[in-house]
């Protein structure tokens, strides 16, 4: 009988907790962009962070192991990934379109590379200077594939990959730089 007794006590109290909860109403939630910098618990890195894809063939799965079902191939070396978290030699990845999944670490790269925002309406300029009134080298499409050499928090010394074009561009207009970050 004792038993019973005790174990009535917990699911009242359990229950209890649960109701405080549900009344305390939800958690709100930051994107992984607005929040503070953690530290990868595998790597000690920054997460969120940037990375580029390393292989010709990368397979982004569901969750962290080769026994989770494969929900996007990448056939793209070079380009930007976001890893928002990691566990093992797995990360957490997201790509320039919001899509997340898993993929091996092997996988990826700290080069660092950027896509012209797909969000852009109009195309993005490449300057020979970084500077508004600069010359105008090229006008870039939203999604065209850059390699960063360094950014100053407001403009990135790009190059246009496969292509000899090489010059600046506003980092707001690209995917791959968080805004205001400076690396050379």
């Amino acid at each position: 009988m004792t038993y019973f007794r005790n174990l009535g006590a917990g699911l009242c109290l359990a229950f209890s907790f649960l109701a405080t909860a549900a009344l305390a109403g939800p958690v709100p939630t930051l994107p992984a962009a607005a929040t503070s910098w953690n530290k990868g618990r595998e790597t000690g890195l920054p997460i969120p962070r940037y990375v580029s894809l390393k292989a010709y063939k990368a397979r982004m799965r569901v969750g962290p192991s080769t026994i989770y079902p494969t929900k996007w191939i990448y056939m793209k070396p070079g380009l930007p990934l976001e890893i928002i978290d990691e566990y093992g030699h797995w990360r957490q990845v997201r790509d320039d379109i919001g899509t997340t999944g898993w993929m091996h670490s092997a996988l990826l790269s700290g080069l660092r590379t950027a896509v012209v925002g797909p969000w852009l309406k109009t195309n993005a300029m490449l300057r020979g200077s970084p500077e508004t009134t600069a010359t105008l080298i090229a006008e870039l499409q939203p999604g065209v594939l850059l390699s960063l050499r360094s950014c100053t928090g407001a403009w990135c010394s790009v190059s246009v990959q496969k292509h000899s074009a090489s010059g600046y561009v506003r980092q707001n207009m690209l995917w791959g730089a968080y805004p205001g970050e400076m690396f050379r």
